[in-house]
């Protein structure tokens, strides 16, 4: 009873004792903050690293991909067994990116991938960032009218059908007031000169269907690549998909002739309308399409280059050998946010089929070919156990692709954030070490200055081991409320971390967080309870182990030793 008397009195009359306790508080109260905001910072790379990722990658060596896919997955199912959830393939090939900006064309460096609407959302969290609540839902490569998430002074509020009419209505009507333009200037010029038979095959300026002797009317614009885009023939699949889908309609043969004569009726033709129609659709990288920065009053704004229903140019490799350059014309109907630069600034996805096709990544006997296998497993799966099981299965040396897991693509990244982690925990608990320097320094001198005192207790028939408890027991003392301290703390600092943040750019005039950089709005922390425990167990042992050495030379004193001088 008398040692636990004695720990609380120590603890309550020394004021040593409270600046070890405010060290060991701090060092708690650090690792308790650094621990959550690291684990939320890592939480959400790894969401958004794997939100555009399967769980397994089969990828082939070469651009021109691989055929006889549906045979390489079915060989996958007899591997695997029942681990697989869902499989997809997709093609992926590096591009250029086009934009028309101010008539002017801006490259953007870009990787198509070229994905199965029906299927690539099964394997990964794809549609999860995308703007448009129907996509979400089910993607699709089809322009949509309005709806797309935005704020209401953003041009991404009034991207769809209703931006792209009203677009190409301008276009045209700049288009007609140019023709206007130069047919009067034809007109006057032709006066002046004074020609009758330019006078003749003058055209009204107000005529603008009327045709030129040797063609129809052109604008002065019309051979100017910068120019703003004019109606025209519309792609292939776009071709067909509008033109009537009506079967030749067989008319009888005229009397006399033979009696199994037949004429086809071939159907009308139809022309490319923008104001009607589209290209074939992209989903483009949020980062491709838009520049995030401040505006002259400082708030964040994004600054889109293009927008859904405008139109892009593409140019990728085609799957030949050698490889030639193939250039098609997209409409963006969408936007890709996983809110990690190097996703939002890279990617471009098109429908699988389309890109198949322009790439000539077809043979008329082995059927279309594809540059990956995406495989998700079920939840709780061995992952690394799956991808070593594949690779035994399917090795490099007589197949046609490599086979990765997520965590392999993205190792050097997760890689740097773990090695980070570990590194500021070490330096966090040299904090906490310092502190135990501190308690053990201290009892040092306790021990010296109540020598007399130890003396009279062991006169009194205290033992070594009770003289020992003494200074241990302060010492956890020590650990117990310096800790337990420092957890609520750093816990209350967590929970209020966007408010502190907040109020230290109030103080400083500076972002604590630049949205601008990290694309995230707030800092984002997850408490692991785990790594709380470790923390706060860690720095009851410290103080406890530098309470140990003073407490063992105070249980070596003689009692006859210690009252010799007094």
């Amino acid at each position: 009873m008398y040692k636990l008397m004695l720990c609380l009195r120590y603890l309550r009359t020394r004021y040593i004792a409270l600046a070890s306790i405010i060290s060991v508080t701090l060092g708690v109260a650090t690792m308790v903050v650094v621990n959550a905001v690291m684990s939320g910072f890592s939480h959400e790379m790894h969401v958004r690293l794997h939100g555009i990722l399967s769980d397994v990658v089969m990828e082939s060596h070469s651009l021109d991909g691989f055929y006889r896919w549906k045979e390489h997955m079915e060989a996958v199912r007899q591997v695997a067994g029942d681990e697989i959830q869902d499989m997809t393939v997709t093609v992926h090939v590096p591009a250029m990116l086009n934009i028309m900006v101010r008539d002017q064309w801006l490259p953007r460096q870009v990787t198509v991938i070229g994905i199965d609407d029906e299927t690539y959302n099964k394997v990964s969290d794809f549609s999860k960032y995308l703007k448009h609540p129907a996509n979400r839902e089910q993607v699709d490569f089809n322009l949509k009218e309005s709806g797309y998430d935005a704020p209401e002074d953003s041009k991404l509020a009034e991207a769809g059908w209703l931006y792209r009419r009203e677009k190409i209505r301008y276009q045209q009507e700049l288009e007609a007031e140019m023709r206007r333009f130069e047919l009067l200037n034809r007109s006057v010029q032709a006066r002046h000169t004074a020609d009758p038979n330019e006078i003749d095959n003058l055209v009204s300026p107000l005529d603008l269907t009327r045709n030129e002797p040797d063609g129809p009317v052109k604008p002065k614009f019309a051979d100017d690549p910068n120019a703003p885009p004019v109606p025209g023939p519309p792609p292939a699949e776009i071709a067909d998909r509008i033109a009537h889908q009506k079967q030749p309609e067989i008319e009888p043969a005229l009397a006399g002739g033979d009696p199994f004569a037949a004429r086809y009726k071939q159907p009308e033709s139809t022309t490319f309308d923008p104001m009607k129609h589209q290209a074939p659709g992209i989903i483009l990288g949020m980062a491709v399409a838009s520049i995030r920065q401040r505006d002259a009053e400082g708030k964040v704004q994004d600054y889109f280059l293009a927008v859904p229903g405008d139109d892009v140019r593409l140019t990728f490799p085609s799957a030949e050998s050698p490889p030639k350059a193939i250039s098609e014309t997209f409409t963006v109907v969408d936007f890709y946010e996983s809110k990690m630069n190097e996703y939002d600034a890279g990617f471009a996805f098109v429908p699988l089929s389309r890109l198949q096709s322009l790439r000539y990544m077809t043979h008329p006997d082995l059927g279309s070919a594809v540059s990956t296998i995406q495989i998700r497993l079920k939840p709780g799966a061995d992952l690394q156990g799956f991808t070593n099981r594949l690779r035994a299965a399917f090795p490099p040396e007589t197949h046609p692709y490599r086979i990765q897991s997520w965590r392999d693509l993205q190792g050097p990244l997760l890689a740097a954030v773990q090695m980070e982690k570990t590194i500021l925990n070490i330096l966090l608990f040299l904090i906490i070490g310092v502190a135990g320097f501190g308690i053990l320094a201290t009892f040092y001198m306790i021990v010296v200055e109540k020598t007399k005192d130890i003396g009279i207790l062991k006169s009194l028939g205290a033992s070594g081991g009770g003289i020992m408890s003494i200074f241990v027991g302060y010492g956890l003392s020590l650990g117990i409320v310096g800790s337990g301290v420092g957890c609520i703390l750093g816990l209350l600092f967590v929970w209020n971390i966007n408010r502190v943040a907040k109020l230290i750019e109030i103080i400083t005039g500076r972002e604590v967080f630049d949205p601008t950089i990290y694309y995230f709005q707030e800092i984002p922390t997850i408490i692991e309870p785990m790594a709380i425990v470790m923390v706060v167990t860690g720095a009851m042992l410290i103080a406890v182990m530098a309470s140990v050495l003073p407490a063992i030379r105070a249980a070596r004193l003689h009692p006859v030793e210690a009252l010799r001088y007094e």
